[in-house]
């Protein structure tokens, strides 16, 4: 028998299957040959009446189940460091993430040097170059990372529970003795200044450095990039890197989250082994006190940064944000679901579904121990960049002139408690939601919390913090395209002062 499957080009709606995406669902025509015969067989589609499908109606959500996280061990090693261990037998997987506090935060006047650092950490290490490090890490089946954002330097394994005692030995040379050799730190340094350079035809890059040295001022940790600039960069050094990891990185100032296929007191044994006798010498790090306020504007303020023949325009809409440990935090976080933070938020569905303006738009509240700020954002296709505009202030005043309907709240709700269960899947995850809570000296157990507080939240509370943390009348506004062609239509908006910023001011 001989088999040949044809598609159909084009669907029962008459579109084109390409130009659908897929919204239509229309089967293939198989057709069947045989020796000395020819039967043919369309396999029709079942009839789907509006009362069962209609795209713009979701369907109907049950009740989420209680949320239960699973329980954390607590122990600390002779040297300070702390410990956390969850048991988690389901595959023979252990993930454990070594994380130091303050992260990009400490940079104080060298500007990246945290993220710098947390890079060189991996590029050799006790005996090893990077080459051969790797090399061993993919050897036992494990994969090692490094990083700073604003909170922490951290190092993260994974590793199979077979390979962890060797796994372990190579974390451990990692955190406690890396080479910082003077031939790899120039090279990675002339690799992030030409990044930096990169960084100048890269709109979106341009909006987020613009907005953030707007909103927090000179002096405010945020005010700088993480990455640092050209002339921080420049002067990075093995010497200075190695001042840098001798104040940040130190056992007492350490926390380590072990998850997967062991109990407490083996994963207790294991890192005692190879980090508890790590002492440190020298004084410690700390952060600065923050003593410069993040800007708050008196009326919306607009900047442009052009970029000629840009085919897009990226706007940046925000102000300062909210700390992570208001108790405010589950209606904001149910307010910006409906507004900007799921697929179906009114932001997205009005500028992407109704308007077709964007691939996609979204808001956030950036929680960091030293608040982050409310953002807006979306690429809009350059000749509606007004029309965007007009269309981002009206959701945000929008969601504080009148009361979410029933049915809306109860979808946000359901999206945001529907989500908690995926943080804690995989032995990644639950180590990451514990480093994460860990950040704001929160446990795991605060997951099961908030999922009840998110279920409590009414109608009157979105509108209560959408009036008191949402401020489009006091916003900063960033927009990056080609001002030749969208500047007059948004000066005619009248939204508030204009400003022009030039690139080399940005990215530096």
């Amino acid at each position: 028998m001989t088999r040949r499957i044809v598609p159909d080009s084009r669907n029962t709606c008459g579109t084109a299957r390409r130009a659908c995406a897929g919204r239509c669902a229309t089967p293939l025509v198989v057709t069947l040959t045989r020796l000395g015969a020819l039967a043919a067989v369309s396999l029709a589609p079942a009839t789907i009446t509006a009362q069962q499908f209609v795209r713009e109606r979701p369907p109907t959500l049950g009740a989420p189940a209680p949320l239960t996280v699973p329980a954390v061990r607590s122990a600390r090693l002779p040297n300070g460091m702390a410990l956390q261990v969850v048991a988690q037998r389901e595959l023979p997987l252990v993930q454990v993430i070594v994380s130091f506090p303050g992260g990009s935060r400490l940079d104080g006047a060298t500007p990246g040097i945290a993220a710098f650092t947390a890079n060189m950490l991996d590029e050799g290490a006790g005996t090893r170059d990077a080459a051969i490090l790797q090399a061993e890490l993919a050897y036992l089946g494990a994969s090692l990372q490094t990083g700073a954002d604003w909170d922490r330097l951290f190092v993260a394994l994974k590793v199979p529970v077979r390979s962890l005692g060797p796994a372990l030995d190579l974390l451990a040379d990692v955190v406690r003795r890396p080479t910082f050799s003077a031939a790899e730190v120039r090279r990675q340094r002339d690799l992030r200044l030409a990044n930096l350079l990169q960084l100048r035809d890269q709109p979106n890059a341009l909006a987020d450095l613009a907005f953030n040295a707007i909103v927090f001022p000179a002096g405010h940790p945020y005010h700088n990039s993480a990455g640092g600039d050209s002339a921080s960069v420049a002067a990075f050094d093995s010497s200075a890197v190695r001042a840098f990891y001798t104040r940040a990185v130190r056992p007492e100032r350490a926390s380590a989250v072990i998850v997967g296929d062991l109990d407490a007191s083996d994963a207790r044994a294991q890192l005692a082994r190879r980090l508890g006798e790590w002492a440190a010498t020298g004084t410690a790090a700390t952060a600065a006190p923050v003593t410069v306020a993040a800007r708050r504007e008196t009326s919306t303020r607009v900047y442009l940064v052009d970029k000629p023949n840009a085919a897009q325009s990226v706007i940046t809409i925000g102000w300062p944000g909210v700390d992570r440990l208001s108790p405010d935090y589950a209606p904001l976080m149910v307010m910006n679901t409906l507004l900007g933070a799921s697929f179906t938020s009114r932001l997205n569905m009005n500028l992407r579904e109704t308007h077709g303006y964007t691939y996609g738009a979204s808001s956030r509240f950036a929680f960091r121990p030293v608040p982050g700020p409310f953002v807006a954002s979306a690429a809009v296709r350059t000749n509606v960049t007004d029309s965007s505009l007009v269309e981002f202030f009206k959701e945000l005043r929008g969601v504080r002139d009148a009361t979410v309907p029933d049915d809306e709240l109860a979808r946000a709700k359901a999206y945001v408690e529907l989500g908690l269960p995926g943080s804690l899947e995989s032995t990644s995850q639950v180590a990451a939601s514990i480093a994460q809570l860990a950040t704001f000296s929160l446990p795991l157990g605060e997951l099961s919390a908030y999922a009840t507080r998110v279920r409590a939240v009414t109608a009157d509370d979105v509108q209560r913090v959408a009036r008191q943390y949402l401020t489009p009348d006091h916003a900063t506004v960033v927009v990056v395209g080609d001002l030749s062609k969208i500047r007059p239509a948004i000066e005619s908006l009248k939204l508030g002062e204009l400003r022009v910023l030039e690139v080399k001011d940005i990215a530096k």
